[in-house]
């Protein structure tokens, strides 16, 4: 028995060694992680779309249809090549290139993370795109911090900017920060059940300032400039303070309005500013939207005239996260995700 516990408290020290060495090896690795490369996942969708008609063939079709399906598909392919051939015979034109759609899909939060992701994907399709492609970004959010979305909607910014058409599809929903994100595009597509709008600015503060002074607790708040801190969470608040907040919401509210009508100028800016959201067949109407279709709709339209391809960037996983030390971070992630999801359905 001795021997047992001698042996076992041998082995809890050599296993506490191991976890502080790998902690140390974690830390040391975390700080080299923005250095490393991430990956780009590309996803064909055309050939996933035909993968999967081709499989319903097999199941549904009988023997006899099935040749006869597939003896047609490769008539009407040698038919095409030929045709193609005939129109580039005697002339130096190349075979000319299929249109491609490059799929983007950002799924907002609170802070516009995906963001990060999404200025390397448009990097990446910017040094391939040409002025006959198009891309297209599957967009669900229900808006955020200005600044984050601020920067999302410039990173689509230099898609137009590169002449590349731009096409925003709403699934769900694009609301405050996410329309602000949606407008810049040169066609918006909305699901007809889909919300969007949202054109305004909202912020609350909590102040415990009278349970503090219940309490016998002084908070001391000192500033450098007047305006440095207008409204406290543990200070009393002034008139004057709140006036500023106030107005500092109300110049937001006005960059974004002049933002989206810069955008859209179809827009009757002062009619749908107002915090109002509609779903898609009524944010059609009031020209929020250009078309009330699915995204799945539209990609499939366009899967026998172009070549669909879905792009996703992945950032590189440091020590920590593969050693399962990245719990605080993942905690904070899922806490942004309720708070999102709950401020989505209570219409904010």
């Amino acid at each position: 028995m001795e021997f047992l516990t001698d042996y076992a408290g041998f082995l809890l020290k050599l296993i506490s060694v191991a976890v502080v060495i790998g902690f140390l090896l974690a830390i040391v690795a975390s700080g080299k992680r923005k250095s490393q490369p991430g990956s780009l996942s590309i996803t064909k969708l055309n050939e996933t779309y035909d993968a999967m008609k081709a499989e319903l063939d097999r199941q549904l079709m009988d023997k006899k249809a099935l040749k006869s399906v597939e003896k047609e598909k490769k008539k009407k392919a040698k038919l095409e090549k030929k045709s193609q051939k005939k129109e580039s015979k005697g002339s130096d034109v190349q075979e000319v290139e299929k249109k491609r759609l490059y799929v983007l899909d950002f799924d907002g939060d609170i802070k516009a993370s995906a963001v990060e992701t999404m200025r390397e994907e448009i990097t990446a399709i910017l040094s391939v795109a040409k002025p006959q492609d198009e891309v297209v970004v599957r967009l669900e959010s229900g808006g955020g911090v200005v600044h984050g979305y601020g920067l999302a909607a410039s990173q689509l910014q230099r898609i137009r900017e590169a002449n590349i058409p731009l096409t925003i599809c709403v699934d769900k929903v694009a609301a405050s920060g996410g329309y602000m994100m949606a407008c810049v595009a040169d066609k918006i597509i909305a699901a007809p059940f889909a919300i969007l709008g949202s054109i305004g600015v909202v912020a609350q503060i909590p102040n415990v300032h009278r349970l503090l002074d219940k309490s016998l607790i002084d908070v001391e708040l000192h500033t450098a400039g007047r305006y440095k801190r207008t409204l406290t969470m543990l200070g009393e608040n002034t008139d004057e303070g709140r006036e500023k907040f106030k107005q500092d919401l109300e110049d937001t509210h006005d960059l974004f309005k002049r933002f989206v009508s810069g955008q859209r100028p179809q827009l009757d800016i002062e009619s749908i500013a107002t915090g109002e959201t509609w779903y898609g067949s009524e944010a059609l109407d009031n020209k929020l939207v250009d078309v009330v279709m699915t995204s799945d709709a539209y990609l499939v339209s366009h899967y026998s005239t172009a070549e669909v391809i879905r792009l996703a960037y992945k950032q590189p996983k440091g020590m920590a996260e593969r050693l399962g030390l990245s719990f605080f971070s993942v905690i904070e992630q899922k806490a942004i995700a309720w708070v999102g999801k709950l401020a989505q359905s209570r219409g904010y």
